[in-house]
């Protein structure tokens, strides 16, 4: 269709039977107390949903109604309209039809930027509704940075020119510091890795380049690469922002800054390392309003759960949640801090660093560097009268023996611990020295955990598993293997074409009932390494792998990439 005529979206949907006369009243009086738009109006009023609106409209235009959670977008059609241009009129270029673009817009009634969208696309429009959260969602996922990075570096590069010494301590305090092509670059690289729900943005020199890469859903995936002669102002500059030591090049280092991207606020943990060619910088993102995971949204099998939730409502006790880095222990972790968190009960973390800001909850961070070591630092913990304490890690002996001390002096202690799987869990802990009543007395239950990533709903379709993927799938799932039906994702623009959307967790429990608390007392390790191994019986991480991949939820592959951690 062609340019739309202007009409009134209330009276639309009162004759299309979608709204009631006084309901649009109702709205009118709303929209004119404040200001805001009216079919905003009518969702937040629960008139109506934002769906139905568009449908409606597209309706009355004659036009097609899109769903963009399902419409697999091409970046080069998206990219014929400037990102500041969608954004302002909410449009999407969705395909080129040769003579004519089809555009998907939010609000059709707005002739104004349907006008302008045909001026900067110089050619004929034919015309789609969309869902206005959905096309913001598009948007975000479609125009990525990467050619402005380029650009930026590329501009960074020519100020340099031959030099390599740059004094940014002056920098720091020059006026228009915002206009400094490292400063543009670094912003246009966070408001990427935001865009791209990145957890760690990488930054590594090699010879003759900078090579930048973001760590999406646990894999690694290459952003950009620019010349080599850029790394050392960016890395300066990086310091400048978390407050190291600029001059020092030959020693690790790490600091933190605070950033915000579009209005969200971002937590920056920053690690410097010194390598062949220059520094190497990892910075782990965190954002500061996203919220904490509740226990229900964690993925834990409702048996787990149930168990979990009792045991972490006893007054005293340990509970250690296990795995490699970045396993998701201390979202688990800040779950059940978070359903304990009431007026009733103290609660004190001892982390490092702090990761998440809990209202209501006194965190401290350890600094090795002035002796405010996991130790000391639970020892002043436990003389504040505490009811919970979160020890980010059992790191050594000093700190295992005093945070059993406490779990059986009148506190619930949870922490975490590296060991592959639960069932070592007290056989570690026997082995960093903690005496065997301690572990057998205090230890009320062990969470092993992994993430795998979860296939995206968008391009989500049915495989059949390799011969490889279906052997391993029936060593875990017997004779059922062949009932069910297993999926991938064939890659699409909402998923950055990897079939993968966020991740969700793999867990194993082991609880110390009375049988392995009498085994631990023994002095035989096979005695307790058995116990353990009867208690868990088939609910392993291997398992519950397997369980997600029959769900649909994860892909053969996923599950297998995961259980091969374990062996």
């Amino acid at each position: 269709m062609g340019r739309p005529e202007k009409i009134r979206l209330g009276e639309i949907l009162v004759q299309q039977k979608l709204l009631r006369e006084e309901q649009l009243k109702a709205a009118l009086d709303e929209q004119q107390r404040t200001g805001r738009r009216l079919g905003r109006v009518f969702i937040e009023l629960g008139f109506i949903s934002e769906e139905q609106i568009s449908k409606a409209l597209a309706r009355q235009l004659g036009a097609d109604f899109i769903d963009l959670r399902q419409y697999n977008i091409r970046l080069d059609v998206v990219s014929k309209l400037p990102e500041t241009q969608a954004r302002r009129h909410r449009a999407l270029v969705l395909e080129d039809r040769g003579g004519a673009y089809l555009v998907g817009m939010a609000d059709p009634t707005d002739l104004n930027a349907y006008d302008d969208v045909a001026r900067v696309l110089k050619r004929e429009i034919e015309l789609a509704v969309v869902t206005e959260t959905e096309l913001l969602r598009a948007i975000d996922r479609s125009y990525r940075r990467t050619e402005e990075i380029s650009g930026l570096a590329q501009e960074l590069q020519a100020e340099l020119g031959d030099s390599s010494a740059i004094d940014f301590a002056a920098l720091a305090t020059t006026p228009g510091l915002e206009e400094a092509p490292v400063v543009k670059l670094l912003q246009t690289v966070f408001e990427d890795a935001t865009q791209a729900r990145a957890s760690d943005i990488h930054i590594e020199p090699q010879e003759r380049r900078l090579q930048i890469r973001f760590r999406i859903d646990g894999v690694l995936h290459m952003q950009t690469e620019a010349d080599g002669k850029i790394a050392p102002a960016v890395v300066l500059r990086l310091k400048l922002m978390s407050g190291l030591d600029i001059s020092e090049k030959r020693m690790p280092q790490d600091g933190r800054f605070n950033i915000k991207v579009r209005g969200t606020a971002i937590d920056v943990r920053l690690s410097t390392m010194p390598t062949q060619y220059g520094e190497s910088v990892v910075m782990r993102l965190l954002s500061q309003t996203g919220g904490i995971l509740s226990l229900d949204k964690i993925g834990m099998p409702a048996s787990m759960l149930a168990k979990l939730r009792e045991v972490i409502q006893r007054p005293s006790g340990m509970v250690l949640v296990t795995g490699p880095t970045g396993s998701g222990k201390t979202t688990t972790l800040y779950a059940a801090l978070s359903e304990l968190n009431t007026p009733a009960r103290k609660i004190i973390t001892v982390e490092d660093p702090v990761e998440y800001r809990l209202p209501g909850i006194n965190q401290v961070q350890v600094n090795d560097k002035i002796e405010l070591t996991f130790d000391r630092v639970l020892r002043s913990a436990l003389r504040q009268d505490p009811d919970v304490v979160l020890v980010g890690e059992m790191r050594d002996e000093r700190t295992v023996e005093t945070g059993l001390r406490a779990a059986m002096t009148g506190h619930m202690v949870f922490s975490t611990l590296h060991t592959n799987d639960a069932l070592g869990t007290p056989v570690r802990l026997l082995d960093m020295g903690a005496p065997r009543y301690m572990v057998a007395l205090s230890l009320q239950l062990v969470i092993a955990q992994r993430l795998v990533r979860v296939i995206c709903d968008n391009c989500a379709q049915d495989h059949a598993p390799l011969p490889g993927e279906h052997e391993w799938l029936r060593s875990e799932l017997g004779a059922e293997v062949d009932s069910h039906i297993y999926r991938h994702g064939r890659g699409c623009s909402y998923c950055n074409n990897t079939g993968f959307v966020g991740r969700t967790g793999v867990y194993e429990m082991l609880e110390m009932t009375r049988p392995l608390v009498e085994a631990t007392n023994q002095d035989d390790l096979r005695l307790l390494m058995n116990t353990a191994r009867e208690q868990i019986g088939r609910a392993t991480l291997r398992h519950h792998a397997a369980l997600l991949a029959a769900a649909g939820s994860t892909t053969p592959e996923e599950a297998m990439r995961v259980s091969s951690q374990l062996e």
